[in-house]
């Protein structure tokens, strides 16, 4: 671990307020409520993993920084959000974590993650504290009001400025990070692209850095940052000025199944009033999301759900109480409104199995809920509270409903099916396919006749829906 300077006990407090955004909170929080508005939302980008964001003046990037945070619809899922920044003013090895207070804007104080933050800087000698890198970086500080605006008070964060020009070095960042790079973590990369061509030259070149990352080939974004280079265009400075935090997030991204989108696109000449369209500032946001309909939970939340689940079929046993529900501490995917599955397996026996899709309740409750109604399933034997230590659970915990226009789109042994029509309904979740060898019209048929009553047939005058189950067990 190593040491810049003397280790300062103190909070980072706002350095650019008033210059790259406005300076007091009700001036900062109007123009941030106007920027959302006009980006509108996405909820279908639930599954967002990291967003790579621009950190000009507002006036400038705002539009395009918004349209990115807007398509995170469940910011209470994550525990924690990790803002890589490369730095403008210092050159230094490896990157700077700042863990010596919290950080500051003018909508209020936001904490630092310090346990992990500290778990960074003892994991090798790639991470330093160098408070004065922090000090003096607008990149980093121009995300935060955009954070605080998604998140409110539960935004914590862990603060990293790259200092390094090494792409060795930014695999090494990488490398240390994978532990957090999971769907309960945040992902913030800040990077401009193109400084200084003119406009139209600009549009060019930004497209072709954009595609670049958007490959997730961390060899292909080097190739063409070296291109662009060659190409000599006309007062071009750089193409990407946060290249390294780029570079390690794609790192972090190339084996794993996500997909790169670009969102917006604008440049400072587009900017009313300020739109200098023969020296321009080019601004992309990105977003990183989990292959379509994929998605996981984290082995910690896998172990409290269990746990929460366990706790309330034991209470319900002894007391014959279903409304009691462990409730403190709920963030992560825990805070997800997620639909869930419960089947109790005594001796490896199933003595019931019962689930809700997510409508209006968080999945730390749903799933106490559940595991009660699966205790006493009244198709089998109530359990007993001798039993409970035989006692086995398996959790489903399902993604977003997608109705589908075709069945070619039911991936067997991948899709839980939901087929509806009117007041009748039945699903069958994935692993049904799996145990029971079915063939895809045996899967719709079972589930059309024997769940939803609609006949062996009736699905095809229904509505069908897929989703996916994330399967665990304790």
């Amino acid at each position: 671990m190593k040491n810049s300077g003397e280790e300062k006990r103190q909070n980072r407090e706002p350095r650019f307020a008033g210059k790259f955004y406005p300076g007091t909170k009700a001036a900062l929080f109007k123009q941030l409520s106007e920027l959302f508005l006009q980006a509108g939302s996405d909820s279908g980008r639930e599954n967002t993993r990291a967003v790579i964001v621009p950190h000009a003046g507002y006036i400038f990037s705002g539009e395009v920084v918004a349209a990115a945070y807007a398509r995170i619809s469940s910011p209470a899922s994550f525990k924690r959000v990790f803002v890589l920044a490369s730095s403008h003013q210092f050159l230094f090895g490896g990157a700077a974590v700042f863990d010596s207070g919290n950080y500051e804007t003018p909508l209020g104080e936001i904490t630092v993650d310090k346990e992990v933050a500290r778990m960074l800087l003892e994991s090798g000698d790639v991470f330093c504290r160098n408070p004065e890198a922090h000090e003096q970086e607008h990149s980093l500080e121009v995300q935060l009001p955009f954070l605080q605006y998604l998140f409110g008070d539960g935004l914590k964060l862990v603060p990293i400025v790259l200092g390094t020009n090494n792409i060795s070095d930014c695999e090494k960042i990488a490398k240390a990070l994978a532990t957090w790079f999971c769907s309960e973590n945040l992902f913030v990369v800040s990077t401009d692209f193109s400084h200084y061509p003119q406009y139209n030259d600009a549009v060019e070149n930004d497209l072709r850095t954009a595609e670049a990352i958007c490959s997730n080939n961390p060899l292909k974004l080097l190739e063409v940052l070296d291109e662009n280079r060659r190409k000599e265009i006309g007062h071009l400075a750089t193409s990407l000025c946060g290249w390294t935090s780029v570079l390690t997030l794609m790192y972090l991204t190339r084996n794993e199944k996500v997909r790169y989108q670009k969102i917006a696109y604008r440049n400072s000449g587009d900017a009313e009033m300020y739109g200098d369209k023969d020296r321009v500032v080019g601004y992309w946001s990105i977003g990183v999301c989990d292959e379509k309909g994929s998605f996981n939970i984290s082995k910690e939340d896998q172990k409290e759900l269990l746990e929460k689940a366990r706790n309330a079929i034991f209470r319900f046993v002894k007391t014959g109480r279903r409304e009691v529900l462990e409730l403190s501490g709920v963030n992560g995917a825990l805070a997800q409104q997620a639909g869930v599955f419960v089947s109790v397996y005594i001796r490896n026996e199933l003595r019931g199995c019962i689930g809700s899709f997510a409508k209006n309740e968080i999945l730390n409750d749903l799933v106490q809920r559940m595991a009660v109604s699966a205790a006493c399933d009244f198709r089998f034997e109530q359990i007993e509270a001798d039993e409970i230590n035989d006692m086995e659970l398996e959790i489903s915990v399902l993604s977003t409903l997608k109705k589908i226009e075709s069945i070619d789109e039911i991936e067997l042994g991948k899709h839980g099916i939901l087929i509806k029509h009117g007041i009748q309904s039945g699903t069958f979740l994935p692993q049904v396919a799996q145990k029971t060898g079915w063939t895809l019209d045996e899967f719709l048929g079972h589930c059309s006749r024997d769940k939803a009553g609609l006949g062996w047939s009736g699905w095809k005058k229904a509505d069908v829906f897929i989703y996916e189950a994330f399967v665990f067990r304790g």
